[in-house]
């Protein structure tokens, strides 16, 4: 009788997997392989702030201040170089798992209109939810002053979180599928998606699809937005999978296109399968990559208009060269500072990379994050200076 019952487990199981096609999977589209750079290049490192628990997301007021998010549900204030104790914010956020207090960013006209965007994961009626909501700055904390999107489906696993300003004036979230696939499919959903909205939570006229905040689609789990400096075309990290059809890694950085279909989880890595949008660079190591920025200063001459990828679990803050041809871009150098190997990082798991106001690039260590080896004194900001 046993045998039976297992029996029929096992042609439940194969019918079930016969029902569901497989993914497409492509090959890495860069044609170079990363090269690990220990020191960096040009560059040394100096701590900068201490004693934080999982920042998330780091943004400079212009002032003197800067703010950095941390995952239990506290916004801190940094003033002239110092950590203050008493938090700017408190946010009422449910941190399970990778969800909590993730993304901020600033009003694109901060020194008129002082508004902080924050997005976290929240509780509502028994269900997680992530939202966007907006604070105004009054110099030691800021002030709940409306919400901008809720309802984004929320969960223990994959919730995006990065929130940015573009070159349009108008505010982009990424959120995750939730370890849901067909979530990032749906139009309906939220979930798996880069949302385009305005500063008061609006949808802009020109949104691909009517009277949605969707701006792309068929994304798993996104955590970094970035516009180049020149093009102003907006890219974007995202992680690939972690045993879904039985495949890992394939972490992605994409340029995004307003209406585009990047696939998930109908393909994965660049098999070029139409409609969808293959990724710049797939990484067939696991990587996760979070923040990204491109450094735009003079400080720094010799980085300019590179690319800067935080990630995870490989633990090195990678540089993206690149050339633009004809209306394409081509991967010239990938280098993986400050990790001698997978996983041997110098300074463990990398959250975010952002550059601040003086031209210097700063990034977050997530080694509190459960998933990391906290060292004493982490979790830390880092910037990075000319050596």
């Amino acid at each position: 009788m046993k045998s039976l019952s297992v029996f029929c487990v096992v042609i439940v199981f194969l019918l079930s997997r016969a029902a569901v096609p497989e993914p497409a999977v492509g090959e890495e589209p860069q044609k170079i392989r990363d090269r690990f750079v220990a020191d960096g290049v040009g560059v040394r490192v100096e701590p900068w702030i201490e004693d934080l628990e999982v920042p998330w997301s780091l943004v400079f007021l212009g002032d003197g201040r800067a703010l950095v998010s941390e995952r239990p549900g506290r916004i801190r204030l940094i003033r002239n170089g110092k950590l203050l104790k008493q938090p700017y914010a408190e946010v009422d956020v449910a941190h399970h798992g990778e969800g909590g207090l993730m993304g901020l960013a600033l009003h694109p006209e901060f020194s008129s209109k002082p508004y902080v965007y924050v997005m976290h994961t929240h509780r509502m009626d028994g269900q997680l939810f992530n939202r966007v909501v907006r604070l105004k700055d009054s110099e030691d904390k800021g002030i709940l002053d409306k919400v901008i999107v809720d309802r984004i489906p929320g969960g223990r696993l994959h919730n995006g979180g990065r929130i940015a300003f573009g070159p349009d004036g108008l505010l982009y979230i990424t959120t995750g599928e939730t370890f849901r696939g067909k979530l990032a499919q749906d139009l309906q959903s939220l979930a798996g998606k880069i949302l385009r909205v305005t500063p008061e939570g609006g949808i802009p006229r020109d949104n691909p699809f009517n009277g949605s905040p969707i701006y792309s689609y068929g994304h798993r789990n996104p955590q970094g937005l970035s516009w180049h400096p020149e093009t102003k075309d907006l890219f974007e990290s995202e992680h690939g999978p972690s045993g879904e059809s039985l495949a890992f890694a394939h972490d992605e950085i994409n340029v995004i296109v307003k209406g585009g279909n990047y696939g998930w989880p109908e393909v994965i890595g660049a098999p070029g399968t139409k409609p969808y949008i293959d990724p710049q660079i797939v990484w067939k190591q696991t990587t996760p990559p979070s923040g990204i920025t491109f450094y735009r200063g003079k400080l720094l001459a010799h980085l300019k208009n590179d690319l800067f990828v935080a990630t995870l679990r490989s633990q090195a803050l990678i540089r993206v060269k690149w050339e633009r041809q004809a209306d394409t871009y081509q991967v010239v150098e990938i280098e993986r500072w400050f990790a001698t190997g997978d996983r041997e990082g110098r300074y463990g798991r990398l959250r975010d990379v952002v550059e601040g106001p003086e031209g210097m690039l700063y990034f977050l260590t997530n080694n509190r994050d459960g998933r990391g080896d906290p060292r004493p004194g982490d979790d830390r900001i880092y910037r990075i200076v000319p050596r």
